[in-house]
Protein backbone atom coordinates (compact mmCIF):
# COMPACT_ATOMS: atom_id res chain seq x y z
CA UNK A 1 0.00 0.00 0.00
CA UNK A 2 1.32 3.44 -0.89
CA UNK A 3 0.23 6.43 1.17
CA UNK A 4 -0.90 9.15 -1.21
CA UNK A 5 -0.67 12.34 0.80
CA UNK A 6 -1.38 15.74 -0.64
CA UNK A 7 1.54 17.92 0.34
CA UNK A 8 0.93 21.51 1.47
CA UNK A 9 2.81 24.14 -0.46
CA UNK A 10 5.05 26.90 0.78
CA UNK A 11 5.12 30.20 -1.14
CA UNK A 12 8.48 31.48 -2.31
CA UNK A 13 8.53 34.94 -3.92
CA UNK A 14 11.28 33.98 -6.35
CA UNK A 15 10.04 30.60 -7.59
CA UNK A 16 6.42 30.34 -6.53
CA UNK A 17 4.91 27.66 -4.32
CA UNK A 18 6.94 24.71 -3.09
CA UNK A 19 5.68 21.47 -1.52
CA UNK A 20 6.34 20.98 2.17
CA UNK A 21 6.54 17.84 4.33
CA UNK A 22 3.11 16.20 4.63
CA UNK A 23 0.96 16.15 7.74
CA UNK A 24 -1.06 13.10 8.76
CA UNK A 25 -4.49 12.48 10.24
CA UNK A 26 -3.43 9.27 11.99
CA UNK A 27 -0.34 7.50 13.26
CA UNK A 28 -0.75 4.52 10.95
CA UNK A 29 -0.42 6.67 7.84
CA UNK A 30 2.54 8.52 9.32
CA UNK A 31 4.27 5.24 10.19
CA UNK A 32 3.74 3.87 6.68
CA UNK A 33 5.06 7.08 5.17
CA UNK A 34 8.26 6.88 7.23
CA UNK A 35 8.75 3.22 6.36
CA UNK A 36 8.29 3.92 2.65
CA UNK A 37 10.89 6.69 2.81
CA UNK A 38 13.18 4.39 4.79
CA UNK A 39 12.92 1.56 2.25
CA UNK A 40 13.55 4.07 -0.55
CA UNK A 41 16.61 5.34 1.30
CA UNK A 42 18.12 1.85 1.36
CA UNK A 43 17.42 1.32 -2.33
CA UNK A 44 19.12 4.63 -3.12
CA UNK A 45 22.10 3.70 -0.95
CA UNK A 46 22.40 0.47 -2.93
CA UNK A 47 22.06 2.28 -6.25
CA UNK A 48 24.81 4.75 -5.29
CA UNK A 49 27.10 2.01 -3.97
CA UNK A 50 26.89 3.01 -0.30
CA UNK A 51 27.14 -0.59 0.90
CA UNK A 52 29.90 -2.85 2.14
CA UNK A 53 28.76 -6.35 3.02
CA UNK A 54 26.31 -6.13 5.92
CA UNK A 55 27.59 -2.78 7.21
CA UNK A 56 25.43 0.33 7.33
CA UNK A 57 22.00 1.29 8.57
CA UNK A 58 19.31 3.94 8.42
CA UNK A 59 16.80 4.31 11.23
CA UNK A 60 13.43 6.04 11.57
CA UNK A 61 11.74 6.77 14.89
CA UNK A 62 8.26 5.27 15.20
CA UNK A 63 5.60 8.03 15.50
CA UNK A 64 3.46 6.12 18.02
CA UNK A 65 6.24 4.53 20.09
CA UNK A 66 9.03 7.13 19.91
CA UNK A 67 11.37 5.09 22.10
CA UNK A 68 11.59 2.52 19.26
CA UNK A 69 12.89 2.83 15.73
CA UNK A 70 12.57 1.09 12.37
CA UNK A 71 15.78 -0.21 10.82
CA UNK A 72 17.04 -2.56 8.12
CA UNK A 73 17.02 -6.29 8.89
CA UNK A 74 20.55 -7.56 9.55
CA UNK A 75 22.02 -9.49 6.64
CA UNK A 76 19.52 -8.34 4.01
CA UNK A 77 21.11 -6.42 1.14
CA UNK A 78 20.01 -2.81 0.74
CA UNK A 79 18.72 -3.61 -2.75
CA UNK A 80 16.26 -6.15 -1.32
CA UNK A 81 14.78 -4.06 1.46
CA UNK A 82 11.13 -3.14 1.25
CA UNK A 83 8.49 -1.82 3.63
CA UNK A 84 7.40 -5.25 4.82
CA UNK A 85 10.81 -6.59 5.89
CA UNK A 86 11.87 -3.59 7.96
CA UNK A 87 12.16 -4.35 11.68
CA UNK A 88 11.38 -2.26 14.75
CA UNK A 89 13.61 -2.41 17.81
CA UNK A 90 13.70 -0.66 21.16
CA UNK A 91 16.58 1.19 22.82
CA UNK A 92 17.55 -2.00 24.64
CA UNK A 93 18.25 -3.76 21.34
CA UNK A 94 15.20 -6.03 21.42
CA UNK A 95 13.32 -6.57 18.15
CA UNK A 96 9.69 -5.78 18.95
CA UNK A 97 8.33 -6.12 15.42
CA UNK A 98 9.68 -8.09 12.47
CA UNK A 99 11.23 -11.47 11.71
CA UNK A 100 14.92 -10.62 11.45
CA UNK A 101 17.72 -9.81 13.92
CA UNK A 102 19.08 -6.29 14.34
CA UNK A 103 22.63 -5.21 13.55
CA UNK A 104 24.29 -4.67 16.95
CA UNK A 105 26.21 -1.66 15.65
CA UNK A 106 22.96 -0.13 14.37
CA UNK A 107 21.39 -0.50 17.79
CA UNK A 108 24.41 0.79 19.69
CA UNK A 109 24.96 3.91 17.59
CA UNK A 110 21.43 4.82 16.61
CA UNK A 111 19.73 4.12 19.93
CA UNK A 112 22.10 6.56 21.65
CA UNK A 113 21.63 9.18 18.95
CA UNK A 114 17.83 8.89 19.10
CA UNK A 115 17.91 9.01 22.89
CA UNK A 116 20.13 12.09 22.96
CA UNK A 117 18.24 13.94 20.22
CA UNK A 118 14.43 13.90 20.59
CA UNK A 119 14.29 16.15 17.51
CA UNK A 120 15.91 13.48 15.34
CA UNK A 121 13.45 11.31 13.42
CA UNK A 122 16.05 9.53 11.31
CA UNK A 123 19.77 8.76 11.25
CA UNK A 124 21.87 7.35 8.41
CA UNK A 125 25.25 5.64 8.52
CA UNK A 126 27.09 3.61 5.92
CA UNK A 127 30.60 2.54 4.99
CA UNK A 128 30.60 4.52 1.75
CA UNK A 129 33.86 4.72 -0.18
CA UNK A 130 34.64 8.43 -0.11
CA UNK A 131 33.24 8.94 3.39
CA UNK A 132 35.59 6.26 4.66
CA UNK A 133 38.53 7.72 2.75
CA UNK A 134 37.91 11.23 4.04
CA UNK A 135 37.38 9.92 7.58
CA UNK A 136 41.01 8.80 7.67
CA UNK A 137 42.09 12.45 7.61
CA UNK A 138 40.52 13.23 10.97
CA UNK A 139 39.26 16.69 9.99
CA UNK A 140 36.14 18.52 8.88
CA UNK A 141 35.08 19.28 5.35
CA UNK A 142 36.26 22.64 4.03
CA UNK A 143 33.82 25.16 2.50
CA UNK A 144 35.04 24.80 -1.07
CA UNK A 145 31.76 24.35 -2.98
CA UNK A 146 28.18 25.53 -2.72
CA UNK A 147 26.96 22.03 -1.84
CA UNK A 148 29.33 21.43 1.07
CA UNK A 149 28.22 24.72 2.64
CA UNK A 150 25.14 22.77 3.80
CA UNK A 151 27.51 21.46 6.51
CA UNK A 152 29.22 24.75 7.31
CA UNK A 153 29.63 24.87 11.11
CA UNK A 154 27.09 22.06 11.24
CA UNK A 155 29.15 18.87 11.38
CA UNK A 156 31.67 17.37 13.78
CA UNK A 157 34.55 14.90 13.87
CA UNK A 158 34.44 11.91 16.21
CA UNK A 159 38.11 11.05 16.69
CA UNK A 160 37.89 8.20 19.19
CA UNK A 161 37.47 5.14 16.96
CA UNK A 162 37.49 2.02 19.10
CA UNK A 163 36.86 -0.70 16.54
CA UNK A 164 33.49 -2.21 15.62
CA UNK A 165 30.88 -0.39 17.70
CA UNK A 166 29.35 -2.96 20.05
CA UNK A 167 29.28 -1.11 23.38
CA UNK A 168 26.67 1.43 24.44
CA UNK A 169 29.26 3.82 25.84
CA UNK A 170 30.80 4.04 22.36
CA UNK A 171 27.39 4.93 20.98
CA UNK A 172 27.00 7.58 23.65
CA UNK A 173 30.33 9.13 22.70
CA UNK A 174 29.29 9.22 19.04
CA UNK A 175 26.01 10.91 20.02
CA UNK A 176 27.91 13.42 22.16
CA UNK A 177 30.26 14.20 19.28
CA UNK A 178 27.33 14.88 16.93
CA UNK A 179 25.84 17.22 19.51
CA UNK A 180 23.28 19.49 17.89
CA UNK A 181 24.78 19.11 14.40
CA UNK A 182 23.28 17.34 11.38
CA UNK A 183 26.31 15.14 10.74
CA UNK A 184 29.61 13.76 11.97
CA UNK A 185 32.70 12.30 10.38
CA UNK A 186 33.59 9.16 12.33
CA UNK A 187 37.37 8.97 12.12
CA UNK A 188 38.64 5.77 10.45
CA UNK A 189 35.01 4.67 10.08
CA UNK A 190 32.67 6.73 7.89
CA UNK A 191 29.84 9.24 8.01
CA UNK A 192 26.64 9.63 10.01
CA UNK A 193 23.84 12.11 9.33
CA UNK A 194 20.60 12.91 11.14
CA UNK A 195 17.40 14.75 10.31
CA UNK A 196 13.91 15.69 11.34
CA UNK A 197 12.61 13.48 8.53
CA UNK A 198 13.90 10.34 6.86
CA UNK A 199 14.14 12.33 3.64
CA UNK A 200 16.42 14.89 5.23
CA UNK A 201 18.78 12.40 6.89
CA UNK A 202 19.19 10.38 3.68
CA UNK A 203 19.81 13.46 1.54
CA UNK A 204 22.42 14.81 3.97
CA UNK A 205 24.28 11.51 3.72
CA UNK A 206 24.19 11.49 -0.08
CA UNK A 207 25.45 15.04 -0.44
CA UNK A 208 28.03 14.64 2.35
CA UNK A 209 29.47 11.56 0.66
CA UNK A 210 29.75 13.49 -2.59
CA UNK A 211 31.32 16.44 -0.81
CA UNK A 212 33.98 14.10 0.57
CA UNK A 213 34.60 12.86 -2.96
CA UNK A 214 34.93 16.38 -4.35
CA UNK A 215 37.38 17.50 -1.68
CA UNK A 216 39.53 14.40 -2.10
CA UNK A 217 39.67 15.00 -5.86
CA UNK A 218 40.42 18.70 -5.40
CA UNK A 219 43.22 18.05 -2.92
CA UNK A 220 44.73 15.40 -5.19
CA UNK A 221 44.88 17.98 -8.02
CA UNK A 222 46.81 20.54 -5.97
CA UNK A 223 50.34 21.34 -7.02
CA UNK A 224 53.10 21.63 -4.40
CA UNK A 225 52.59 24.79 -2.39
CA UNK A 226 48.98 25.25 -3.49
CA UNK A 227 45.97 25.18 -1.17
CA UNK A 228 42.25 24.89 -1.69
CA UNK A 229 40.41 28.13 -2.50
CA UNK A 230 37.82 28.31 0.27
CA UNK A 231 34.57 30.23 0.29
CA UNK A 232 34.63 33.18 2.68
CA UNK A 233 32.93 32.70 6.07
CA UNK A 234 30.29 35.31 5.24
CA UNK A 235 29.33 33.70 1.94
CA UNK A 236 29.54 30.19 3.40
CA UNK A 237 27.15 31.17 6.20
CA UNK A 238 24.75 32.77 3.74
CA UNK A 239 24.87 29.66 1.54
CA UNK A 240 24.34 27.41 4.57
CA UNK A 241 21.08 29.19 5.37
CA UNK A 242 19.79 28.33 1.90
CA UNK A 243 21.20 24.83 1.36
CA UNK A 244 21.56 23.53 4.92
CA UNK A 245 18.06 24.05 6.31
CA UNK A 246 15.82 21.10 7.24
CA UNK A 247 13.42 22.09 4.47
CA UNK A 248 16.21 22.13 1.89
CA UNK A 249 17.32 18.66 2.96
CA UNK A 250 13.77 17.33 2.77
CA UNK A 251 13.00 19.00 -0.56
CA UNK A 252 16.12 17.78 -2.36
CA UNK A 253 15.24 14.19 -1.53
CA UNK A 254 11.85 14.36 -3.28
CA UNK A 255 13.08 13.89 -6.90
CA UNK A 256 15.25 10.98 -5.77
CA UNK A 257 12.28 9.35 -4.06
CA UNK A 258 10.11 9.73 -7.17
CA UNK A 259 12.91 8.27 -9.30
CA UNK A 260 13.59 5.20 -7.18
CA UNK A 261 9.89 4.38 -6.71
CA UNK A 262 9.36 4.53 -10.47
CA UNK A 263 12.41 2.33 -11.10
CA UNK A 264 11.85 -0.10 -8.21
CA UNK A 265 8.17 0.01 -7.15
CA UNK A 266 8.54 -3.27 -5.23
CA UNK A 267 10.22 -1.32 -2.41
CA UNK A 268 6.71 -0.26 -1.37
CA UNK A 269 5.58 -3.89 -0.85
Amino acid sequence: MNVQTKMPVEPNPSIGKLPTPPKFDNLADERLHRKQRLAAGFRLFSKFGFDEGVAGHITARDPEFPDTFWVNPFGVHFSQINVSNLIRCDHNGAVVEGDYPVNTAAFVIHSRVHAARPDVIAAAHSHSTYGRAFATLGRKLAPITQDVCAFYNDHAVYDDFGGVVVELDEGERVAKAIGSHKAAILQNHGLITVGGTVDEAVWWFITMERSCQVQLIAEAALKPGESLKQISPQVAEQTFKLTGSPFSGWFQFQPLYARIVKEQPDLLN
